[in-house]
């Protein structure tokens, strides 16, 4: 899974697809873009609300539990002026190469 963005427009849809696919039994790695970065700033992700869709903590949590990877570009450093020590706890920054090497053997991706 590709998040390209912070708004909720491209968080929900990563989320909920990713949380159904973990529970089914697959595995998921979502890959943060530098556009999707400032979502993984500590304490954001929580923030997000829309209304009739799912709680983002309880979604974050869910996949968090089921064993999901997130992953950031490690160019947002640089394009977001963002330090490590400013994501949540649990996030992987990877080069582009090294995450398509993780989704080698991916049947499905998507992008949001």
């Amino acid at each position: 899974m590709i998040c390209n963005g912070a708004e909720p427009t491209n968080l929900y849809p990563a989320f909920i697809l990713g949380s159904s696919a973990i529970a089914s039994g697959d595995d998921l790695v979502i890959f943060f873009t530098p556009g999707g970065a400032p979502a993984l700033k500590k304490g954001e992700l929580e923030k997000i609300k829309a209304k009739g869709m799912p709680d983002m903590a309880d979604l974050v949590e869910g996949v968090e539990a089921l064993g999901a990877r997130i992953m950031l570009c490690e160019l947002a450093f640089d394009a977001k002026d963002m330090k490590k020590e400013d994501l949540r706890d649990g996030v992987e920054v990877v080069g582009a190469t090294t995450f398509m090497a993780e989704i080698n053997d991916a049947q499905v991706t998507f992008s949001f």
